[in-house]
């Protein structure tokens, strides 16, 4: 079983900054896709942006390219979302979750079925 949980999440004003965290424990996902999303009001969850097991793949939504940026420190059992520049329409449930299909792998999956492992989120709140 895994465990994870985020941090990270307030209120900020539009052009601030933030920087999330996801917790790990319980078995390793070092060797696995790690993923983070969102959901705002009244929408579906949506993906923000993934990273492969060793960090050196990373992809991101359109919406956040540019403003946002996800790294991992395996040994750490920890991964971050780094949020700049932010929008109203950031505001959103964040959601990191791990995709432990297959290990070491390149692939980044952008649909939440595709993850098997998911935090409880985290509030964001950006005020204009």
């Amino acid at each position: 079983q895994v465990q994870l949980v985020e941090s990270g999440g307030g209120l900020v004003q539009a052009g601030g900054s933030l920087r999330l965290s996801c917790a790990v424990s319980g078995d390793s996902v070092s060797s696995y896709t790690m993923g983070w999303f969102r959901r705002a009001p009244g929408k579906y969850r949506e993906f923000v942006g993934a990273i492969n097991w060793n960090g050196r793949r990373t992809f991101y939504d359109a919406s956040v390219k540019g403003r946002a940026t996800i790294s991992r420190d395996n040994a750490k059992n920890v991964n971050h979302l780094q949020m700049n520049k932010l929008l109203p329409e950031d505001t959103a449930v964040y959601y990191c979750a791990a995709d432990i299909t297959y290990p070491e792998t390149d692939y980044l999956g952008r649909v939440p079925d595709e993850y098997e492992y998911w935090g409880q989120g985290t509030q964001v709140a950006v005020s204009s």
